[in-house]
């Protein structure tokens, strides 16, 4: 009780911060940014480095209420025609740009519900992609998959297509909070779903869970997650409901007077370590957990995890090109994200120019504290010798004098030696706080999720 009280008057319960899976976050990405800056990224992409790619299928055939990504209902099937070839002609366009030889290390398929297209549009899908892009062949390819929207045929064409890895969004199995959350997945029809996967051939499997979602409490959080382990997932992620009913409209159907209390929230994250700790999971960062043998524990171990829009990854790909309606692509020299309206998607690939209508670009001390941060939040460490080798012509003073700021603020919860600021274990909960204080941008309270 008295570790709560501590973090309570370090504003841990009552301040909203950013996720930070991007630096700056995109609510900084201005409109002033246009496709014209997109070729000249493109083009002079080192060819001998892989890049990854994210394919955004923006549609869902219900839109659950706790969600407040960028998807939209499908209503007509007829949709997905359109949205398919307009996404075919942007690799195309993309494609063009790209010098020869440059290779593809990782695909990402998101949504929305990427598994509403039928068999054989995937099969068009990545017949194009297959065209355009040169694969490599040990790479990784995975997709979100809706446990209701996935059958056999899809599976198929998915699996024969390379997909080895999979993306199960669970959130909770207790039947009163998936109706509560717009959510019916039954438990038995995720376990189909997964053992479909696994006879298919993919050797890894994430699961997303939801705490702080109404009418859950610790009791039925650790039946979830008890059943979730039972289906054997190599990595979970484990996210924060965020309710903000003000950016995601649909989030006012969910009863606000049944989301639990703040307090309540941290002691279900609490309780949530333990149980995956219990079941053989590694913690990874600061709400993903993996068995030892996944990648992502393997990055952990080796210094080599990193944070992107997807959450943490293992991928170190410095360029990841997003594809289709709001996807966001990052590149040595900043963000570029493309019109999330996809009736301006469709004029711009339509008229034959790239579909970016806002970003960043990188300027002053940009990348060097959005490292930082990264490290902060992949490590729960800021390495000073490190940075100062990946950035051998910057001064590191202004990172100095914040971490002196943040040693006066949090100093119960943070060691500081000559070249390193260490979040301690019983501080990492404070981990996206501490990581703002390097943060130069204006981050309204209103913006972000709760810290918790």
């Amino acid at each position: 009780m008295m570790n709560l009280s501590r973090l309570e008057s370090s504003g841990l319960f009552d301040r909203n911060v950013p996720r930070y899976t991007s630096y700056p976050t995109a609510t900084h990405f201005s409109k002033a940014m246009q496709a014209d800056v997109m070729p000249g990224w493109l083009t002079v992409l080192d060819p001998k480095i892989p890049i990854s790619l994210y394919f955004h299928i923006p549609f869902c055939r219900r839109l659950c209420w706790f969600c407040a990504c960028r998807t939209q209902g499908l209503g007509d099937d007829s949709r997905l025609e359109r949205y398919l070839s307009a996404l075919q002609q942007e690799i195309r366009l993309v494609a063009q740009y790209l010098p020869e030889g440059i290779r593809v290390g990782r695909i990402h398929l998101g949504g929305g519900t990427p598994t509403l297209l039928v068999p054989q549009q995937l099969d068009s899908l990545f017949t194009t992609i297959g065209e355009n892009f040169e694969l490599q062949k040990d790479r990784e390819f995975s997709v979100e998959i809706d446990p209701n929207e996935i059958d056999s045929e899809r599976l198929d064409v998915l699996v024969n297509h390379g997909m080895n890895r999979v993306s199960i969004g669970v959130q909770d199995f207790d039947p009163k909070i998936q109706q509560a959350i717009g959510r019916e997945q039954s438990y038995e029809v995720t376990e189909a779903c997964i053992a479909k996967c696994r006879t298919g051939g993919v050797t890894s499997l994430n699961a997303d869970i939801l705490y702080g979602l109404p009418y859950q409490t610790e009791a039925s959080l650790e039946r979830s997650i008890e059943q979730l382990m039972g289906l054997n997932p190599d990595r979970v992620a484990l996210y924060g409901y965020a309710h903000v009913p003000w950016m995601a409209k649909r989030q006012t159907l969910i009863p606000q007077d049944a989301l639990p209390p703040t307090r309540a929230r941290f002691m279900m994250s609490e309780r949530a370590k333990v149980i995956f700790h219990g079941g053989g999971y590694e913690a990874i960062g600061i709400d993903h957990f993996a068995k030892p043998t996944d990648g992502l524990a393997i990055a952990a171990n080796t210094g080599r995890l990193r944070r992107n829009f997807q959450g943490y990854t293992d991928d170190c790909a410095p360029t990841l090109i997003g594809l289709g309606a709001s996807s966001i692509s990052k590149f040595s020299g900043g963000y570029a994200q493309n019109d999330a309206k996809t009736g301006g998607y469709y004029e711009r690939i339509d008229s034959g120019i790239l579909a970016t209508t806002r970003g960043h670009v990188f300027s002053g001390d940009d990348e060097l504290r959005a490292r930082a941060i990264e490290m902060l939040l992949c490590d729960f460490s800021l390495d000073l010798t490190s940075l100062a080798q990946e950035f051998p012509e910057q001064s590191l003073a202004t990172i100095g004098g914040l971490i002196d700021d943040v040693q006066e603020r949090f100093h119960e919860w943070v060691e500081l030696s000559a070249d390193r600021l260490e979040i301690r274990k019983d501080g990492r909960p404070l981990t996206r706080m501490i990581a703002q204080c390097f943060d130069a941008y204006d981050v309204a309270n209103t913006a972000h999720s709760s810290a918790i």
